[in-house]
This record gives C-alpha cells, structure tokens and sequence, in this order.
C-alpha cells in the first residue's frame, strides 16, 4: 500500500465557482489599508478515526470540511471573522468585521513572509491509502493477537486515525502560499487483569506520513507488546513514596514536562505582556550548564512539523536556551513586530476559525555526554519516571504538576519496584537550575502529543535525553 499523492492539479482548486482569488487579494488590500498584517487563511480538512473496543468496531468516523478566516492586525489589536461559505459575498462579510477591530489610521505594513522550496513531508492522504475493510481488519487482528499473547488480557482498545490539511495563504502583496499536511497514528491500549487486580497500559504514534507503516504487522505487534509490557509492569507496582526528592526522567515521551513546564513559558506572546515566569530574563542564565532546548518545526515527518506555519512563515529551528542561557522566544508574526524581532515560524491555528498565535512545533533538549547507567547511579534514592499522563502548569509561575503511568522507585542506587500513583510536582525555573546530569541518549517522543492553548489544540512533538533532576516533590502515598 501507498499513500496517494495529492497532484498540483487537485490541490487548492477554486472552493466554490463565485470564488475568486483575485477578488479576494482586492477586498484583502482594501481591508489592510492602513493595518500592519493580515491575510486570507483557506483551509480544506479531512479526517477519518476507527475505533475498536472490546472485541467490536465501536466507532468509525469521517469528517470534512472548508472555510476560510480573514484577520487583520494593528498594533496589539487583532480583527478576525470566519465562514464556511466559501464565496466573495462571505469574504464582503468578514471584511468588514475584521476592519472595525483595526478601525482607520496609518500603520506599518510588515513584511511578507519569505517563501521556502523546503517541502518536510510528501503531500498525501493518507486516508485514501487503504481499504476501509483492510483497516478494520488491522484493528481486529491487533485485539486478536494481545488476547492470545497473554490470558491476563480482559480488555483491548485500538484506534486507527488519518487526516489530510491543505491550506493555502493569500497576501495582500499577491502571494500565494500552500502546503498539504498529512498526518496518520495508532494507538493501543490494554487492560490486564491478575488475582482480581486491573492495571492499564497503552502504547503509539505516527507522523506527518501515510498509515500503511502502522498497519505493517511488525510495527503494530511492536507497539501492542510495549503497551502490554507497561500494563503488566503495572500489575507489580507498589504505592509511589511521597516527598521531597531526587528524580530521573527517562528519554523520549518525558519531554512532555519540558514541553508544559517550559515551552509554553517561552512563547512569545506571554513573555510580550509580562506574564511569563521567563519574561525579561533573555541573556540570562535560566538553567544549569549544558541545557540547551530547541523548538524544531523541520524535522521531515514529525507530527509537530511545519513547512510553513499558519501565517506563510517557513518553519524554524529555533534555540531558546544555549548551554542554560535563555536566548529566544518562539514567535508569531504579531508578537514579532511588538517585540522588535523575526518571526520564527511558531504562528500556528487549530483551523480557519481560530486566529493564530505562538505555538510549539517539536521541542527537545539536547543530549549530555553521560551515557543513561552513569545518569541512574547518581541517582541514590527516589523515582525513576519513564511514562507521564496528564499534567498542568501555571504559565505566570511555570508551576507543573504531572502523573507518571510508569515508574520505579530507586533505594541505594539500585531501581526497585515499579510504583503507581506518583505525581511530580515543581516549577519549570527552579527545575532547569536543579538539573544535576544530562544523558547522550536524546530521543523524540513516537508521535503522540496534543498541545492546547486558549482552546486550540495543534499536533506537537517533544523530546528529551534522560535527566536526573534534584529536589522535585514527589506525589504519592504516604511512606
């Protein structure tokens, strides 16, 4: 199976026949006279999700659909209306609500955004790579191979989802920017179940590619073992300690509480307003020797990539702490200009109705020269976490509490039994002084993050090497 390849011919054909992009460029510059930005976001999306649960296809799901978003920008202010009716009279419509934000006056146009041959992911849809029948039949023989695998299986979830995103920009300078975002993920789950006692553990990922590497037999039975391995490690976890201590992450999926804890305190637009627990610190050391943290929208295939943001800005690989000195903020375009800097690609919106903002793309701090065993043997008594669930922050402070889905306890130097219901609890700024040692064995997450901001949810990755991390509070049971 291969995913088909969206041609030239297919993409970012006219939405409706009164639609004109001509027309449109016209009403655009009209509307930005004497606004600093602004443009005309389309967008066409289609996504499909199958669910099979407990033996059965519990949901199948497809969605679809287009509309386009006409923001206007001055100063601090932004003007933005949205429709699905993909017509001039529409566009007539929102033009004018987006002008009564931005009101009359002169302001300063910005710059356009400059225009990449770049292309970080093939322009496929992955939706139309397989069979709906073939698909359901992965799902099934996924239920079928964790049940016979090990007897202590009582429940078994998979889910199979694609989606395809083309949009295209319109500038009012007559540019036209696009790109085709594909996106595809499987995710398992089990539950396992041994003297009357039921643990969980799930397991998945994708990218910006087709689906038909997921549905490979040796890529999913890989992924139902890994999620059966943590189910069963599970089953033998003791209640977590509580308190004040020491605490490894392992590698990969833990960049989620540097993702949260961090990455959002280095947002442009918060560190704009002030409200940011690293507003006004760049230039500063902000984290032990060695940290050095990235935003990387252009990593080929990763589901937090962009070959250009949602306002036409190619994405960047962009530092924000060198060796434990903040040195950058991710930025959209508006806060750019505030802020008297370049935009670094992180403007980025769930869909055409929303306007955009700073968001994360891939984020990830490089790897150390210690190799994981040497990370561990520092580490003499506390937590060893490898998997985290949910989690929250407090932007203004960078406080973060987060709930592991596997750990162990470390006593003597020596890792323990696995423990449950261990929470970490800290702030981002006191967490990235305290970090003690860095491994070299840096790893991406495998393709699972979901970030949410002001109500808009966009694909992100994250990753990290593991890190031993002094004086964490720990959340547990009482010891």
């Amino acid at each position: 199976m291969s995913a088909p390849v969206i041609s030239e011919d297919d993409r970012f054909r006219p939405f409706d026949t009164s639609f004109d992009k001509d027309a449109a460029r016209s009403l655009l510059r009209d509307t930005l006279s004497g606004a600093d930005d602004g443009e005309i976001f389309l967008e066409r999306a289609r996504s499909e999700a199958l669910v099979f649960d407990d033996g059965r296809l519990k949901t199948a799901s497809f969605d679809a659909g287009e509309g386009f978003g006409l923001r206007a920008v001055k100063g601090e202010t932004t003007g933005y209306a949205h429709s699905t009716e993909m017509t001039e009279r529409a566009m007539m419509r929102a033009a004018e609500t987006a002008r009564l934000a931005v009101g009359s006056g002169g302001g300063t146009a910005a710059d356009a955004p400059r225009k990449t041959n770049t292309q970080l992911y093939q322009p496929l849809d992955p939706i139309s790579e397989a069979p709906f029948a073939v698909k359901l039949e992965v799902l099934r023989e996924i239920d079928d191979f964790l049940r016979s695998f090990d007897k202590r299986v009582v429940q078994v979830s998979a889910t199979l989802a694609a989606s395809v995103q083309e949009v295209e920009i319109l500038r009012a300078e007559g540019e036209s920017l696009t790109d085709v975002r594909p996106m595809a993920r499987l995710n398992i789950s089990v539950i396992v179940e041994e003297n009357g006692r039921r643990e969980s553990g799930g397991s998945g990922g994708g990218g910006r590619a087709g689906i038909s590497g997921l549905m490979q037999r040796d890529h999913w039975q890989a992924v139902a073992r890994e999620a059966l391995r943590i189910a069963t490690v599970n089953l033998e976890a003791v209640p977590a300690p509580a308190g004040v201590m020491d605490v490894v992450l392992g590698p990969g999926w833990p960049g989620i509480l540097l993702h949260e804890a961090i990455g959002h305190g280095l947002e442009g637009d918060f560190n704009r307003k002030g409200s940011s627990a690293f507003a006004g610190l760049m230039g500063e050391r902000i984290a032990a020797k060695g940290v050095t943290v990235l935003d990387d929208g252009t990593i080929p295939d990763r589901r937090g990539s962009v070959t250009i943001d949602d306002e036409g800005t190619p994405g960047g690989k962009n530092v924000l702490i060198e060796d434990g000195i903040l040195t950058g903020y991710m930025q959209d375009r508006q806060n750019a200009r505030l802020m008297g800097v370049e935009p670094t690609g992180n403007g980025r919106r769930q869909s055409y109705a929303h306007a955009p903002m700073p968001r994360m793309t891939n984020t990830y701090m490089l790897g150390g020269d210690a190799t994981r065993e040497e990370v561990l043997s520092g580490l003499k008594d506390g937590i060893y976490a490898v998997g985290f669930g949910g989690g929250q922050v407090d932007i203004t402070n960078g406080k973060f509490v987060f709930s592991c889905t596997e750990a162990y306890s470390v006593e003597g130097g020596k890792i323990g039994a696995p423990v449950k219901g261990a929470t970490l609890i800290g702030d981002g700024a006191t967490a990235l002084k305290q970090i003690r040692a860095i491994g070299n064995d840096m790893e991406m997450d495998p393709g699972m993050g979901n970030c949410g901001k002001q109500g808009q949810w966009v694909p992100v990755g994250v990753g990290q090497p593991s890190l031993l991390i002094s004086g964490l509070t720990v959340g547990g049971a009482a010891t």
